[in-house]
């Protein structure tokens, strides 16, 4: 069980007016909760320093760890957003008002009030960041204690966050909240499933120890020898990562990421230095080499991935990245924390409007739909589906929603270019505007400045697209 003590020792570093200020938040978090429980039987202010833990963690500001002891306040005591305004600054009383509003949703229900709450989580993003980052650490937390809950209501729960929070979590790359977030709403929806991977995963793990501890040895040898600073640490696929794969029609021991070696150094050009030396120990599997770096993912994870063939017949994933990279492939945007310190806030915002796809879509998306369940439904549609990577004549990767087609593209990429394409090649193939794209097609667009845009009845998948081509044939009249 955390306590506050537990908290302090996690604040190791942060200046000691900060601490008294979380430890004040603290105090004032379980005075108002006093005589409140958990459906456990345990004191309510356990759950909010649990929250604050996780956040603390993270190495979250100061305001981010006293909203989340505070977060339940608005909702559940008579204090005010004026009293935390008072007691705190305007900064906390915003965060725990914003985790507050979203709090009151139910993701289950499709009504009109429903839809405008969640609506109000999907675009508070685009205010501060850290309001969803409170929002998820909640979330991990009830999570966690989920077994004290009716059967309904665990998979409820399990529901609203494969929905909303995992993929939330995925698009700000907290890969290690996604994961964790994955595997507790997998036991809950499909327990005998779960139970079943979970053992094969720790037999797995033992199996293999003796053979990635020697690989762990081999490797970090020859980077000493090489004078490359480093870290190296073993893992293994998380269980709903392996369930989605063994549901994909893989078997167990094809799957090429089940056993992985993250390797973290201290400098880029020694990150390919790093994999030289790795193939020089052990062969690759030249079809399963991926370079995050040079063309990083939608939510900014950099890494160099290449499968390795250890003991004649056993595949191993090595993940090699710089130590912040490895600080962004854990937390994601949260991770800025540590990285830019006090000038973490503002780099989150600016990076999550300039680098990250699906926020782009996001803010096109809730300019589009006045409606609000019209909106939600949008967003699960395209936003939080399965995507379809492509890349484009200058190397960048870009994403969209399965089934999207050329046209698609050519509208995320600019409506001037969705306006004037006539054609595309894809793979050096010539093909139409129709044509449906496939994970890592290479797509060159070609236009005709004189055009002015598709009036026919294109196969568009995504809203904003469809809304172009709409407009065009309107235009047209």
């Amino acid at each position: 069980m955390i306590s506050i003590d537990d908290l302090i020792l996690k604040l190791k570093g942060y200046e000691e007016e900060d601490i008294a200020k979380i430890k004040f938040a603290y105090e004032y978090a379980r005075d108002m909760h006093k005589g409140q429980y958990r459906q456990s039987g345990e004191e309510y202010i356990t759950h909010p320093l649990n929250v604050a833990y996780i956040l603390a963690d993270m190495h979250a500001d100061t305001d981010t760890i006293c909203a989340g002891l505070l977060h339940d306040t608005l909702e559940d005591t008579k204090t005010t957003k004026e009293d935390l305004i008072r007691l705190f600054n305007n900064n906390v009383a915003n965060l725990v008002d914003g985790v507050t509003k979203i709090s009151k949703m139910n993701f289950s229900s499709e009504n009109e009030q429903n839809a405008a709450n969640t609506r109000k989580i999907i675009t508070s993003i685009t205010n501060d960041v850290r309001i969803i980052i409170i929002k998820l650490a909640d979330r991990l937390h009830n999570m966690r204690t989920l077994e004290f809950k009716s059967e309904y209501k665990q998979k409820e729960n399990a529901i609203e966050t494969m929905e909303i929070f995992v993929p939330l979590a995925y698009y700000i790359g907290a890969y290690r909240i996604k994961s964790e977030l994955e595997d507790l709403s997998l036991k809950y929806l499909k327990p005998s499933i779960y139970k079943k991977l979970s053992d094969q995963k720790q037999k797995i793990e033992l199996d293999n120890s003796e053979m990635l501890k020697e690989m762990e040895f081999r490797i970090k040898r020859i980077l000493n020898n090489k004078n490359i600073p480093n870290e190296i640490k073993i893992r293994t696929k998380n269980i709903y990562g392996i369930y989605k794969r063994i549901n994909e029609g893989q078997k167990l021991s094809n799957i090429h990421d089940l056993l992985a070696l993250k390797i973290m150094v201290d400098e880029i050009d020694n990150c390919y230095i790093a994999l030289g030396l790795v193939h020089s120990l052990y062969k690759p599997i030249y079809t399963k080499f991926k370079d995050y770096i040079c063309n990083p993912k939608t939510n900014m994870y950099e890494s160099l991935h290449t499968t390795l063939m250890v003991n004649d017949d056993k595949l191993v994933q090595t993940q090699i990245r710089t130590f912040d990279m490895d600080k962004i492939a854990s937390f994601g945007l949260p991770a800025y924390w540590e990285i830019y310190g006090k000038n973490a806030r503002i780099s989150m915002q600016k990076d999550l409007h300039e680098k990250y796809q699906f926020f782009d879509s996001l803010i096109k998306m809730n300019s589009m739909f006045s409606d609000n369940e019209l909106f939600v439904s949008q967003v699960k549609n395209e936003i939080f589906t399965e995507k379809v990577y492509v890349y484009i004549s200058n190397g960048e990767r870009i994403e969209l929603p399965k089934g999207s087609t050329v046209i698609d593209l050519a509208y995320k990429l600019g409506r001037d270019i969705g306006d004037t394409i006539i054609y595309a090649y894809a793979n050096d193939q010539m093909v139409g505007l129709d044509y449906v794209l496939n994970n890592n097609d290479r797509i060159k667009v070609v236009r005709d400045e004189m055009s002015f845009g598709p009036k026919e009845n294109l196969q568009a998948r995504t809203s904003y697209a469809k809304m172009m081509i709409s407009k065009n044939k309107n235009d047209w009249k």
